[in-house]
Protein backbone atom coordinates (compact mmCIF):
# COMPACT_ATOMS: atom_id res chain seq x y z
CA UNK A 1 0.00 0.00 0.00
CA UNK A 2 1.11 3.53 -0.75
CA UNK A 3 1.59 6.28 1.79
CA UNK A 4 -1.42 8.12 0.37
CA UNK A 5 -3.72 5.17 1.06
CA UNK A 6 -2.47 4.83 4.63
CA UNK A 7 -2.95 8.56 5.12
CA UNK A 8 -6.55 8.24 3.92
CA UNK A 9 -7.16 5.37 6.34
CA UNK A 10 -5.77 7.38 9.26
CA UNK A 11 -8.05 10.26 8.28
CA UNK A 12 -10.86 7.73 8.40
CA UNK A 13 -9.89 6.93 11.99
CA UNK A 14 -10.38 10.59 12.89
CA UNK A 15 -13.84 10.57 11.25
CA UNK A 16 -14.75 7.43 13.21
CA UNK A 17 -13.58 9.01 16.47
CA UNK A 18 -15.61 12.14 15.76
CA UNK A 19 -18.73 10.12 14.98
CA UNK A 20 -18.30 8.10 18.16
CA UNK A 21 -17.82 11.18 20.35
CA UNK A 22 -20.70 13.16 18.83
CA UNK A 23 -23.10 10.23 18.82
CA UNK A 24 -22.12 9.26 22.38
CA UNK A 25 -22.71 12.82 23.61
CA UNK A 26 -26.15 12.95 22.00
CA UNK A 27 -26.93 9.43 23.18
CA UNK A 28 -25.95 10.28 26.77
CA UNK A 29 -28.28 13.30 26.83
CA UNK A 30 -31.12 11.21 25.38
CA UNK A 31 -30.41 8.31 27.73
CA UNK A 32 -30.55 10.39 30.91
CA UNK A 33 -33.55 12.43 29.78
CA UNK A 34 -35.61 9.45 28.63
CA UNK A 35 -34.36 7.09 31.34
CA UNK A 36 -35.26 9.56 34.07
CA UNK A 37 -38.67 10.12 32.48
CA UNK A 38 -39.21 6.34 32.59
CA UNK A 39 -39.17 6.57 36.40
CA UNK A 40 -41.47 9.60 36.61
CA UNK A 41 -44.63 9.65 38.72
CA UNK A 42 -46.54 11.12 35.77
CA UNK A 43 -47.98 8.46 33.50
CA UNK A 44 -47.76 10.62 30.39
CA UNK A 45 -43.99 10.95 30.76
CA UNK A 46 -43.65 7.21 31.35
CA UNK A 47 -45.81 6.48 28.31
CA UNK A 48 -43.97 8.86 25.95
CA UNK A 49 -40.52 7.75 27.08
CA UNK A 50 -41.55 4.09 26.86
CA UNK A 51 -42.91 4.66 23.35
CA UNK A 52 -39.66 6.31 22.30
CA UNK A 53 -37.59 3.41 23.64
CA UNK A 54 -39.85 0.84 21.96
CA UNK A 55 -39.66 2.61 18.58
CA UNK A 56 -35.91 3.16 18.46
CA UNK A 57 -34.99 -0.22 19.90
CA UNK A 58 -37.34 -1.94 17.47
CA UNK A 59 -36.14 -0.22 14.29
CA UNK A 60 -32.90 -0.33 12.35
CA UNK A 61 -30.35 2.43 12.87
CA UNK A 62 -29.27 2.00 9.26
CA UNK A 63 -32.81 2.44 7.89
CA UNK A 64 -33.33 5.48 10.13
CA UNK A 65 -30.06 6.90 8.81
CA UNK A 66 -31.25 6.41 5.24
CA UNK A 67 -34.62 7.94 6.16
CA UNK A 68 -32.94 11.07 7.52
CA UNK A 69 -30.64 11.43 4.55
CA UNK A 70 -32.94 10.49 1.66
CA UNK A 71 -36.57 10.83 2.82
CA UNK A 72 -36.54 13.96 4.98
CA UNK A 73 -35.23 16.23 2.16
CA UNK A 74 -38.01 15.03 -0.15
CA UNK A 75 -40.78 15.18 2.46
CA UNK A 76 -39.83 18.33 4.40
CA UNK A 77 -37.19 20.08 2.33
CA UNK A 78 -34.51 19.71 5.03
CA UNK A 79 -31.16 18.51 3.80
CA UNK A 80 -28.91 16.94 6.43
CA UNK A 81 -25.16 16.86 6.02
CA UNK A 82 -24.24 13.12 5.93
CA UNK A 83 -22.10 13.47 9.08
CA UNK A 84 -24.96 14.95 11.09
CA UNK A 85 -27.56 12.57 9.68
CA UNK A 86 -25.37 9.70 10.86
CA UNK A 87 -24.77 11.32 14.26
CA UNK A 88 -28.47 11.93 14.78
CA UNK A 89 -29.43 8.40 13.78
CA UNK A 90 -26.79 6.73 15.95
CA UNK A 91 -27.30 9.06 18.93
CA UNK A 92 -31.07 8.63 19.03
CA UNK A 93 -30.88 4.86 18.51
CA UNK A 94 -28.20 4.10 21.07
CA UNK A 95 -29.73 6.67 23.43
CA UNK A 96 -32.82 4.45 23.56
CA UNK A 97 -30.69 1.53 24.74
CA UNK A 98 -28.92 3.79 27.21
CA UNK A 99 -32.27 4.95 28.59
CA UNK A 100 -32.94 1.44 29.87
CA UNK A 101 -29.53 1.41 31.56
CA UNK A 102 -30.38 4.70 33.30
CA UNK A 103 -33.82 3.43 34.32
CA UNK A 104 -32.31 0.26 35.76
CA UNK A 105 -29.60 2.15 37.62
CA UNK A 106 -32.10 4.51 39.20
CA UNK A 107 -34.40 1.64 40.14
CA UNK A 108 -31.49 -0.18 41.81
CA UNK A 109 -30.98 2.56 44.41
CA UNK A 110 -32.36 1.44 47.75
CA UNK A 111 -35.82 2.86 48.59
CA UNK A 112 -34.45 3.92 51.98
CA UNK A 113 -32.26 6.46 50.20
CA UNK A 114 -35.31 8.11 48.64
CA UNK A 115 -37.08 8.08 51.99
CA UNK A 116 -34.08 9.79 53.57
CA UNK A 117 -34.31 12.54 50.95
CA UNK A 118 -38.01 12.99 51.68
CA UNK A 119 -37.25 13.19 55.39
CA UNK A 120 -34.75 15.96 54.66
CA UNK A 121 -37.46 17.85 52.73
CA UNK A 122 -35.59 17.58 49.43
CA UNK A 123 -37.55 18.28 46.28
CA UNK A 124 -37.74 15.45 43.68
CA UNK A 125 -35.04 17.16 41.63
CA UNK A 126 -32.78 17.53 44.68
CA UNK A 127 -33.29 13.87 45.60
CA UNK A 128 -32.38 12.84 42.06
CA UNK A 129 -29.32 15.10 41.84
CA UNK A 130 -27.90 14.72 45.34
CA UNK A 131 -28.89 11.21 46.39
CA UNK A 132 -30.04 8.92 43.60
CA UNK A 133 -27.79 9.76 40.64
CA UNK A 134 -24.51 9.82 42.62
CA UNK A 135 -25.25 6.24 43.67
CA UNK A 136 -26.76 5.08 40.39
CA UNK A 137 -24.16 6.45 37.96
CA UNK A 138 -21.26 4.20 39.12
CA UNK A 139 -23.46 1.17 38.50
CA UNK A 140 -24.44 2.48 35.05
CA UNK A 141 -20.87 2.92 33.80
CA UNK A 142 -20.01 -0.77 33.07
CA UNK A 143 -23.06 -1.31 30.83
CA UNK A 144 -22.49 2.12 29.31
CA UNK A 145 -18.97 0.95 28.50
CA UNK A 146 -20.38 -2.01 26.55
CA UNK A 147 -22.85 0.26 24.78
CA UNK A 148 -20.10 2.69 23.83
CA UNK A 149 -18.07 -0.13 22.27
CA UNK A 150 -21.15 -1.20 20.30
CA UNK A 151 -21.58 2.40 19.16
CA UNK A 152 -17.97 2.52 17.99
CA UNK A 153 -18.50 -0.58 15.87
CA UNK A 154 -21.89 0.72 14.71
CA UNK A 155 -20.24 3.75 13.14
CA UNK A 156 -19.16 1.47 10.29
CA UNK A 157 -22.72 1.82 8.97
CA UNK A 158 -22.02 5.39 7.91
CA UNK A 159 -19.78 4.16 5.09
CA UNK A 160 -22.99 3.38 3.20
CA UNK A 161 -23.71 7.12 3.12
CA UNK A 162 -20.31 7.80 1.61
CA UNK A 163 -18.82 9.18 4.82
CA UNK A 164 -15.06 8.48 4.70
CA UNK A 165 -14.70 6.60 7.99
CA UNK A 166 -12.32 3.67 8.55
CA UNK A 167 -14.55 1.15 6.77
CA UNK A 168 -15.11 3.39 3.76
CA UNK A 169 -11.42 4.15 3.33
CA UNK A 170 -10.53 0.48 3.80
CA UNK A 171 -12.90 -0.47 1.01
CA UNK A 172 -11.32 2.11 -1.31
CA UNK A 173 -7.84 0.86 -0.42
CA UNK A 174 -8.89 -2.74 -1.08
CA UNK A 175 -10.28 -1.82 -4.49
CA UNK A 176 -7.09 0.09 -5.34
CA UNK A 177 -4.62 -2.59 -4.24
CA UNK A 178 -6.51 -5.87 -3.94
CA UNK A 179 -4.75 -6.54 -0.62
CA UNK A 180 -7.85 -7.58 1.29
CA UNK A 181 -6.07 -9.58 4.00
CA UNK A 182 -3.55 -6.88 4.92
CA UNK A 183 -6.04 -4.04 4.84
CA UNK A 184 -8.84 -5.65 6.81
CA UNK A 185 -6.43 -7.13 9.34
CA UNK A 186 -5.11 -3.62 9.94
CA UNK A 187 -8.66 -2.27 10.26
CA UNK A 188 -9.55 -4.94 12.82
CA UNK A 189 -6.50 -3.91 14.83
CA UNK A 190 -7.49 -0.24 14.65
CA UNK A 191 -10.99 -0.93 15.92
CA UNK A 192 -9.51 -3.05 18.71
CA UNK A 193 -7.15 -0.26 19.79
CA UNK A 194 -9.98 2.30 19.80
CA UNK A 195 -12.21 -0.04 21.81
CA UNK A 196 -9.39 -0.72 24.28
CA UNK A 197 -8.78 3.01 24.81
CA UNK A 198 -12.50 3.64 25.34
CA UNK A 199 -12.61 0.83 27.89
CA UNK A 200 -9.69 2.26 29.84
CA UNK A 201 -11.29 5.72 29.90
CA UNK A 202 -14.62 4.30 31.09
CA UNK A 203 -12.93 2.28 33.83
CA UNK A 204 -11.14 5.41 35.01
CA UNK A 205 -14.48 7.22 35.14
CA UNK A 206 -15.98 4.32 37.05
CA UNK A 207 -13.21 4.40 39.64
CA UNK A 208 -13.64 8.14 40.13
CA UNK A 209 -17.41 7.87 40.35
CA UNK A 210 -17.14 5.17 43.01
CA UNK A 211 -14.51 7.16 44.88
CA UNK A 212 -16.99 10.02 45.04
CA UNK A 213 -19.35 7.88 47.14
CA UNK A 214 -16.66 6.10 49.13
CA UNK A 215 -16.54 2.90 47.08
CA UNK A 216 -13.17 3.28 45.37
CA UNK A 217 -11.41 -0.07 44.87
CA UNK A 218 -8.12 -0.44 46.74
CA UNK A 219 -4.90 0.60 45.01
CA UNK A 220 -2.98 -2.19 43.38
CA UNK A 221 -6.17 -3.87 42.29
CA UNK A 222 -6.50 -6.75 39.90
CA UNK A 223 -5.87 -10.37 40.80
CA UNK A 224 -3.05 -9.64 43.25
CA UNK A 225 -5.16 -7.01 44.98
CA UNK A 226 -8.05 -9.42 45.34
CA UNK A 227 -5.74 -12.10 46.74
CA UNK A 228 -4.42 -9.63 49.33
CA UNK A 229 -7.99 -8.70 50.32
CA UNK A 230 -8.96 -12.36 50.67
CA UNK A 231 -5.84 -13.08 52.73
CA UNK A 232 -6.63 -10.15 55.01
CA UNK A 233 -10.22 -11.35 55.46
CA UNK A 234 -9.04 -14.87 56.31
CA UNK A 235 -6.57 -13.52 58.86
CA UNK A 236 -9.27 -11.37 60.44
CA UNK A 237 -11.68 -14.30 60.68
CA UNK A 238 -8.97 -16.51 62.14
CA UNK A 239 -8.16 -13.86 64.73
CA UNK A 240 -11.82 -13.51 65.70
CA UNK A 241 -12.20 -17.27 65.98
CA UNK A 242 -9.09 -17.50 68.17
CA UNK A 243 -10.37 -14.71 70.41
CA UNK A 244 -13.71 -16.46 70.79
CA UNK A 245 -11.98 -19.58 72.09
Amino acid sequence: MTAELWEAIFKGIWITVQLTVYSAALGAVVAFAVGTARTSRHWILRFLSGFYVAVFRGTSALVFMFWLFFVVPLAFGWQFVPMWAATLALGLTYGAYGAEIVRGGIAAVAPAQREAGIALSFTPWQRMRRIILPQAVPEMLPPFNNLLIELLKGTALVSLLGIPDISFEAQLARLATGQSTTIYLAILGMYFVLAFLLTRVMRLLERRAKAGIGQAPPKGGGILGKLRIEETERSTKAGLAGGAQ
